[in-house]
């Protein structure tokens, strides 16, 4: 039980539903990213239409989400009644019994107005086990007025060769713009995410079909060397400090050339609500080299309801509405259309207006329907996922590479970090029984 002593939902469903609930506390775990700062922030709606339900906010850094979340629900503590988790987490903890399935859900929901690769994403043996937020790939975002005043056009499709060219044409740090921005932050959910959709399109893979690790080949020197090259010549300073919301920060604040990163980015650094360069951002594939595969990722950051929670009704009623077309048309009303979550619902692309106004909503859906985890890598891998591996181990090993690969921009030299790397993923496979 919480600290505050939540009183069980005891009656039917909720008010928003037709029913009345006793007076209930639901606690929500969430990602600190502009989308979900929004939706704390349109709560109010959901609590006026539900009086008998409280909603309490635990909002926190993408890592220590993470770790907060994992360490909840493997104990079975009940710390919250909804949970920000995605494709990783899903299927695993809702095959392990950890996640109360997302079925019955009523018709007004629309499920199959969601996309399927983000629903099977979310599943495991067919059943949902979490409602998506918003859906992303990953993209090219860069400032258009300075690849013209550089003389470059670039291609709808570039190479990480490209990038690296344009990065050293725009790289003006006495002037506070910085050629290339990326992730350099550790963390399984933060740099690796961007080193391994790199690593991809280089050739490179985690495990081989043998389950054995394969830091140890040239495909991953390459990748390395050439992330720690760019960012070291052509990124701003303290680049190892720097996530998806410091390189969003840096972005909207003009000092990017271009940032590749999630789409969802999209709306915020086209906002001139936010983006001292709204007018300037232009949009591309994520870069690739010598493949295409897995050169872009595929998540959802989706709400879920541990077992453990004693307001499972309760959450499932407010989860239901933070995913539903209401709130996205809750969203375009009081912030835009082009504001609104991205990448779950084809009615969503489906709407003129949407289209119309957010710029980067045809490269977000393109970029989503590329994607494919089951065929993410240059060699045949027994895996699947694009910039994760989705198998229970994954978590710990990445958080121990994230940190490898991190500390490659702060002196470790490459061979160093990718044979520690080697290393440490070997045992944990071992450990694990792979």
């Amino acid at each position: 039980m919480k600290i505050n002593q939540k009183i069980m939902a005891i009656i039917g469903m909720s008010a928003l539903t037709g029913g009345v609930f006793a007076q209930t506390t639901v606690t929500i775990g969430t990602v600190n990213n502009g989308d979900m700062v929004r939706m704390q922030g349109l709560s109010d709606v959901f609590e006026k239409a539900n009086p008998d339900i409280t909603l309490e906010w635990v909002v926190l850094e993408e890592n220590v989400l993470r770790q907060r979340l994992s360490t909840d629900i493997s104990i079975k503590g009940g710390e919250f009644d909804v949970m920000t988790i995605g494709m990783y987490e899903a299927p695993i903890w809702g095959g392990l019994n950890w996640l109360e399935p997302m079925v019955d859900l009523p018709a007004s929901y629309d499920i199959d107005d969601v996309f399927p690769a983000i629903r099977n994403g979310l599943s495991h043996d067919g059943t949902l086990y979490a409602l998506p937020f918003y859906g992303e790939s990953s993209m090219t975002m860069y400032r258009k007025d300075l690849f013209d005043a550089a003389g470059i056009t670039l291609a709808d499709e570039p190479t990480w060769d490209d990038m690296y060219a344009a990065a050293k044409a725009i790289h003006k740090p006495d002037e506070g713009i910085y050629g290339a921005c990326l992730r350099g932050k550790a963390g399984w959910g933060e740099n690796v995410a961007i080193i391994t959709t790199m690593a991809n399109a280089y050739g490179a893979q985690w495990f081989d079909m043998d389950w054995k690790a394969q830091f140890d080949q040239p495909e991953w020197k390459n990748t390395l060397e050439f992330y720690v090259d760019l960012l070291t010549n052509y990124g701003p300073p303290e680049v190892a400090n720097n996530g998806f919301n410091e390189n969003l920060a840096l972005m909207n604040e003009g000092h990017c050339g271009f940032w590749v990163d999630a789409t969802v980015a999209g709306s915020f650094v086209t906002n001139p609500k936010n983006s001292k360069v709204a007018d300037k951002m232009a949009f591309a594939a994520a870069p690739k080299a010598v493949t295409a595969k897995g050169s872009n990722w595929l998540w959802a950051w989706s709400l879920a309801v541990p077992v453990s929670s004693d307001a499972k009704e309760a959450a499932k009623t407010f989860v239901q509405w933070a995913t539903s077309k209401e709130y996205i048309a809750l969203v375009a009303e009081r912030e835009g259309v082009a504001n609104v979550p991205p990448g779950t619902r084809q009615s969503t692309y489906d709407n003129p207006a949407y289209i119309a106004e957010a710029p980067f909503a045809t490269t977000t859906l393109s970029q989503i329907f590329k994607a494919n985890p089951n065929d993410s890598t240059l060699k045949e891998s027994p895996y699947t996922g694009i910039q994760l591996v989705a198998i229970p181990p994954f978590q710990a090993i990445a958080t121990e590479v994230g940190k490898q690969f991190s500390s490659t921009l702060t002196g470790t030299d490459v061979e160093s970090a990718l044979r520690r790397s080697q290393k440490s993923a070997t045992r944990a496979m071992r450990q694990a029984g792979y």
